[in-house]
């Protein structure tokens, strides 16, 4: 309980709370669009908004906040348009944020390398009182975005031109997807640092994978995963006296490696139980030739999916009925009398978007 006694360690813990929930929100989104890497390339910009800080003696969260955020529209930019180019463009954005930040660093009377080093890799000691009300702020507007707007981001990120077909302002959505990620950057710069920031994005979320099956399962995991590994790390800093960033993100790692380990046989049980019950079969009679007054032609079709009241699909994914998770659940044999109109796809056609095959 001593470690909980000095002001500044109650401010750490405070901090790595929120940053436990919010990277992990941002982070699942961006690990459904194979964006994974996006928080280390805005980290690496980020570096430009600390140097401007430091330099005109502001507060460098919200500098490295408005540099986050043009460099994530940037980004965003470039990978709508698609250009063979893009990839350049992006590598020199990233190195000349670097690049920039530390000559701005280094132009400021505020420079040391202890200073930079707090940024780079995280600290539990350079979290002041303004910085956890930053912090909060931005935590804030992340999570009530993430969560609030969890049906819609979750259908651009698993297929824009079906959320387009929908209705959906997909370029509004992606470029907000955006500016989140860079403010979450932001908000965990101080507890994780720039550099590993996008650790703390991606490992939860990947460690949650190996046991859910459901989107909302595997935020929810990961949200717990990252905040429980960013009180023990913040916890073990203090103890061991290591940087706070690289002992969460180890311990992220090491909470990957235990759930890999025990999903292996969690996917034999649950292989054993799938093929005990069996699949389910659906028969339907569909109307014949108007003799005999009896119907010869049968159709089977054989349903392997059940589906939740949700309808979220095994990647993780909320949808509504008819949305692109849809899927038919089968619990035993229907038949329609002679005569009867027959509304269900047979022969593969499709269900949704993306189709159910028979």
């Amino acid at each position: 309980m001593e470690m909980f006694q000095p002001d500044f360690m109650q401010r750490a813990f405070l901090a790595a709370v929120l940053v436990g929930v919010t990277a992990p929100s941002i982070g699942i989104y961006l690990v459904q669009r194979r964006q994974a890497l996006m928080g280390d390339g805005i980290g690496h910009v980020a570096l430009t908004g600390v140097g401007l800080g430091f330099l005109f003696q502001a507060n460098p969260m919200w500098t490295a906040v408005l540099v986050c955020v043009l460099g994530a529209v940037v980004m965003e930019l470039v990978r709508a348009r698609g250009n063979q180019r893009g990839d350049i463009a992006l590598a020199m954005l990233f190195y000349g944020g670097m690049a920039g930040g530390k000559l701005l660093v280094s132009m400021s009377s505020q420079s040391g390398a202890g200073s930079l080093e707090s940024y780079l890799w995280g600290s539990i000691l350079f979290v002041s009182p303004g910085d956890l009300v930053v912090i909060g702020l931005l935590a804030a507007v992340v999570i009530a975005v993430t969560v609030g707007l969890r049906r819609q981001l979750f259908a651009v990120c698993q297929d824009e031109e079906f959320a387009r077909v929908t209705g959906l302002p997909v370029r509004v959505l992606n470029l907000l997807l955006a500016v989140m990620a860079a403010v979450t950057v932001t908000v965990a710069m101080r507890v994780v640092g720039l550099l590993l920031v996008s650790a703390l994005m991606v490992v939860p979320v990947a460690a949650a994978q190996q046991l859910t099956r459901s989107f909302a399962a595997t935020q929810a995991t990961a949200i717990g995963v990252g905040v429980v590994t960013a009180l023990l790390g913040v916890g073990t800093s203090y103890q061991v006296d290591l940087p706070s960033g690289p002992t969460i993100v180890f311990l992220a790692i090491l909470t990957f490696a235990l759930f890999s380990a025990i999903a292996a046989p969690l996917a034999r049980r649950r292989h054993r139980a799938s093929t005990e019950h069996g699949p389910a079969v659906c028969d339907v009679v569909l109307p014949g030739p108007a003799h005999a007054g009896t119907a010869t032609a049968t159709a089977t079709a054989t349903a392997t999916a059940t589906a939740t009241a949700t309808a979220e699909d095994s990647s993780g994914g909320p949808g509504t009925a008819g949305g692109p998770a849809a899927v038919l659940e089968g619990t035993g044999p229907v038949r329609a009398p002679a005569g009867a109109t027959i509304d269900a796809p047979l022969s593969g056609e499709s269900l949704s978007s993306r189709g159910l095959a028979q």
